[in-house]
């Protein structure tokens, strides 16, 4: 019989705690049941992967438990759809439970539990075999899901000592695993260490294990609740205590309880969103500024004229005026408007006008910002605020660029055929400003404008340029510092889908600087900035980047309080920092461009010195900063409780924008398991590209094309050269890779920024087994980088060298570079590539240094005498053809292919014509008369072929 409640029968009682013990149950039943039945009936495959089989490996994985064998998937699904009962009344108890009034959280922490729910049916039941896309999709939209759904169930918990710790011991047990799971990954996917995928499987097993069983620990929070639904201990009425109100009570006086500790207003949320979407377009329209005018010293080969455009940013020299200052202040909408040029600009099609309407948008932006500092100056908080979104638009900047292969989807060398995002987000950067611009600011409070700093402005404005640059030049691209401890084969380093970890630090910079913002906490943070830059120019791999990581949170900590030095001084301040921030460029541009600027040879190879003048900037404007107590007990200002809102708003956009970087650096981890085009013919298709930075004739990002007539010659492995864009100038942008991941190939960055060359880049079918960097001797010109690599290629080692030597100008150098490259060569032991820029003359001079017994090198086709740029040398290895191939609109270099069959002599300087090569050896026929998109078969008209 029901038992009898006060204000009514009851026809079913259950107790909730039911529903948690029933979910628990069946979802272990789906993956026990899956992995008993794939034990049983497919041992030996399910522990099967792509590298090794039993015994190396011995315990299968999830995936290849529950993946696409019958009946071990049907068996899964079952008992899945079985969850899917319990799993929806789970979630709709824990919101009964929680829920309380104005208070959005326990329905943001229901939401996603109800989407966590869906995205685990879609890939329990869209498999990787039917759409191998969405079943990622809804992967990745699951562990991303399980961050907030546990942080909040947490907050949200009841303050039941049991559940909480049950929560916490599960919750812990889950994110540790997550560092061991990602080590063996790493250890089997790319070190292809044998048994490593069976240690991997078991982490992967427990997560499931602590994953359900955190939800299990419900059971002792629904022992409270009976259903059909009756709350018997008002349980849901929003009276009993939560953990985040204990923690909350006790930080209260502290920043993080003010942050998080205010009400949330949808309105002002959106605001907040509003303002770092502007930061985003500031930077995003900054960043290209360097880019457009590197377009033209590019193509005259020097000085072009047009570089007095990166001057465009000393525009806030126009608020010293006073009635100016005063008008742009009034209209500061309008010009954030018209600062939308810099967006408008993909629409011209001249390279010299794109330049202008990105110049006259960059200038237009920069003043609009200083002025909207400049505004809030008498709201210490709300000026605050608007910094922090500045700052977090440098990180979805980062994130947007880590999304798209280091290019700005909103930059003016993109459009829709190269992957531009322009429309989106131009419209939405309208709606941004006349959202974020919609109130003005008086002088009240706050800040004494009357009472002046006794430091100079010259140092605040130091401070300024230091910080610009340095956000700028590090952090403006995830994956900047990455390459810069970048050292080849083995990897002992990070990859570039590993730039979420500068992301990260990023935004924990900017969380340090909203909870720690007084003089120790500044000068703390600097400390930490001198000691990561040391590292990080004096090292390389992990250890290195961890001095980047270190100089990534100090920066980004540091923005906040040295903005507001800089509004504290005046107006003069901006164009001062955003002049010596042009210095800075400049010198950061001359470490590399020595031998094409005057005064270069001064400053040849010094990075260490403009590194050195960052810190000291930093130094100066830290030491211009306020007093040394922190800023929110300097004053008793009004609207306190407004800032703690705002801050909590730009805390939770930041965590948003991180967990998007981090589905983001999950779908570009490398497979490493990339299959050359013809494997059956044991060829190896070579290829030398001078790649001209990547911007094609008419300024628009040439990847993409790129890639196109890399496909489509099939090329096994390719040498690039001027391929280091990691610096202002061009964007800090990385083409290889996009290239490395749409093509599958392996990739070897070469020298990385801090080396001060133009670049040289390696990618490969092959498995790069070993890789070095050399700078070969220049004396007097630019610096030559190398890379020598070994490939694993058809079980065979086979040696690959990509080289750039110096300028027809420096003879010397190119003599001195000659003797250490054929000395290299010579010492190889192994079948060798020379994928190379000599700048040579067939059968003249240095030529006979490369091709000879000094090296003992042969040319690909020694009849071939219009060639002055690119050469492909072998040696131990059979060359079997060699085509050139027409550049288009590109480059301003041509495309050289040859093909070597591995484990055969070098053969015959005999013609063949093309009927008597295999179908397998021969070079695409897409390419023979007038070609595609501009790309033929040029100067022979064919590809040549040798017996």
């Amino acid at each position: 019989m029901a038992p009898k409640a006060r204000d009514g029968d009851v026809v079913v009682a259950l107790s909730g705690k039911w529903i948690s013990w029933a979910h628990t149950a069946v979802a272990y039943s789906a993956f026990i049941g899956a992995l008993v039945t794939g034990l049983s009936l497919h041992y030996h495959k399910i522990v099967q992967n792509e590298y090794y089989g039993y015994p190396d490996e011995w315990f299968p994985s999830v995936s290849s438990t529950i993946g696409d064998r019958y009946p071990e998937r049907a068996v899964f699904q079952f008992f899945i759809a079985m969850t899917s009962g319990p799993r929806f009344v789970l979630v709709f108890l824990w919101y009964i439970l929680t829920a309380r009034p104005n208070n959005a959280l326990p329905k943001i922490v229901a939401g996603v539990g109800l989407f966590r729910t869906l995205s685990c049916g879609g890939w329990t039941y869209v498999t990787s075999t039917d759409d191998h896309g969405w079943h990622d999709i809804f992967m990745i939209s699951y562990l991303v899901a399980t961050l907030p759904w546990t942080l909040g169930c947490l907050a949200l918990s009841p303050n039941n000592p049991k559940a909480v710790w049950y929560r916490k011991l599960f919750a812990g047990s889950f994110f540790g695993t997550l560092v061991p799971l990602i080590y063996y990954f790493i250890q089997h996917k790319v070190h292809k260490v044998p048994g490593a995928y069976t240690t991997y499987a078991f982490y992967e097993w427990a997560l499931i294990l602590f994953d359900v069983g955190f939800d299990a620990v419900t059971a002792l929070d629904f022992d409270g609740f009976e259903l059909v639904v009756r709350d018997i201990k008002d349980s849901s009425r929003g009276k009993s205590q939560q953990v985040a109100d204990v923690v909350l009570e006790k930080e209260k006086e502290k920043p993080v309880g003010k942050m998080f500790g205010s009400q949330w207003l949808w309105m002002e949320a959106f605001d907040a969103a509003a303002d770092v979407y502007n930061g985003f377009v500031f930077w995003s329209m900054l960043t290209s500024l360097g880019l457009t005018v590197w377009y033209f010293p590019l193509w005259h080969m020097g000085i072009s004229g047009y570089e007095v455009m990166v001057m465009c940013t000393v525009s806030p020299f126009l608020l010293v005026n006073a009635s100016w200052r005063s008008s742009i202040v009034q209209n500061v909408r309008l010009i954030h408007l018209l600062s939308l040029s810099g967006l408008l600009a993909y629409l011209v099609k001249t390279p010299e006008y794109r330049l202008f309407s990105v110049g006259l948008g960059v200038s237009l932006s920069c003043l609009a910002w200083s002025a909207t500092w400049y505004a809030e100056r008498s709201q210490l908080s709300r000026l605050e605020s608007r910094v922090i979104a500045w700052s977090i638009g440098l990180v979805l900047s980062s994130v947007a660029k880590f999304a798209f292969w280091t290019n700005n989807p909103i930059w003016p060398i993109m459009h829709a055929e190269n992957g531009g995002w322009n429309k989106i987000g131009l419209c939405i950067a309208i709606a941004a400003i006349l959202r974020s611009t919609r109130t003005a600011t008086e002088n009240r409070g706050g800040i004494d404008t009357a009472e002046r700093p006794s430091t100079p402005p010259l140092l605040a404005s130091l401070g300024l340029a230091g910080l610009l640059f340095g956000m700028h030049s590090l952090l403006s691209d995830s994956s900047t510092m990455v390459l810069w401890v970048w050292d080849g084969f083995p990897v002992r380093g990070p990859i570039a889908a590993n730039g979420i970890l500068t992301i990260v630090a990023m935004g924990t910079g900017i969380l340090v600087g909203l909870l720690f913002n007084g003089a120790l906490a500044r000068w703390t943070c600097l400390l930490l900035a001198s000691i990561g830059a040391f590292i990080l120019t004096s090292f390389s791999n992990w250890f290195g980047y961890l001095g980047a990581l270190l100089v990534a949170i100090a920066i980004m900590a540091l923005a906040t309080p040295l903005v507001i030095s800089a509004v504290r001084q005046g107006p003069v301040t901006f164009g001062l920092g955003f002049l010596v921030y042009n210095i800075m460029v400049l010198a950061h541009v001359w470490v590399v461009a020595y031998a094409f600027v005057p005064g270069g040879p001064l400053m040849r190879e010094h990075t260490d010195w403009v590194m050195t003048a960052t810190i000291l900037f930093l130094t100066a404007g830290v030491y211009a900063s306020p007093g040394n107590e922190p800023t929110d007990k300097r004053r008793a200002r009004p609207g306190r409780k407004s800032s703690n809102r705002s801050a909590s708003y730009y805390t939770y956009i930041l965590l948003f924008i991180q967990l998007i970087a981090l589905a983001i650096s999950y779908l570009r981890f490398p497979t490493n398991d990339y299959t050359p085009y013809h494997k059956e013919d044991k060829v190896i298709t070579a290829g030398i590209w001078t790649i001209h930075f990547s911007l094609d004739n008419d300024m628009w990002s040439s990847e993409r094309r790129m890639r196109d007539l890399i496909k489509e010659l099939e090329i096994d492995v390719i040498g690039l050269l001027e391929s280091d864009l990691q610096r202002i100038i061009m964007g800090n942008r990385d083409t290889t890779q996009y290239l490395a991941e749409d093509l599958g190939m392996y990739v070897d960055y070469g020298p990385g920024p801090n080396k001060h060359t133009w670049g040289s880049a390696l990618l490969s079918k092959f498995p790069i087994v070993n890789s070095t960097h050399h700078l070969l001797p220049s004396p007097v010109g630019e610096l030559a980088p190398a890379i020598h690599a070994t490939l694993d290629a058809y079980g065979a080692m086979v040696d690959v060298v990509v080289f750039h030597s110096g300028q027809e100008e420096d003879p010397e150098d190119r003599r001195l570079q000659s003797e250490y490259l054929a000395k290299l060569m010579r010492e190889s032991p192994r079948p060798l590539i020379l994928l190379s820029y000599l700048v040579i003359k067939p059968n003249e001079g240095n030529y006979n240094t490369y091709v000879g017994d000094k090296s003992g090198m042969k040319d690909i086709d020694p009849t071939d005498w219009d060639r002055w740029c690119e050469y492909i040398l072998y040696k131990g290895i059979r060359r079997s053809a060699y085509a050139r191939v027409s550049r288009s609109t590109i480059t301003d270099t041509e495309l050289q292919v040859g093909k070597f069959v591995v484990g055969q002599a070098e053969g015959l300087n005999e013609y063949i014509s093309e009927d008597q090569v295999p179908e397998g050896l021969r070079f695409p026929a897409l390419f023979r008369g007038q070609g595609v998109r501009g790309h033929r078969y040029h100067v022979f008209d064919e590809p040549r072929y040798f017996a």
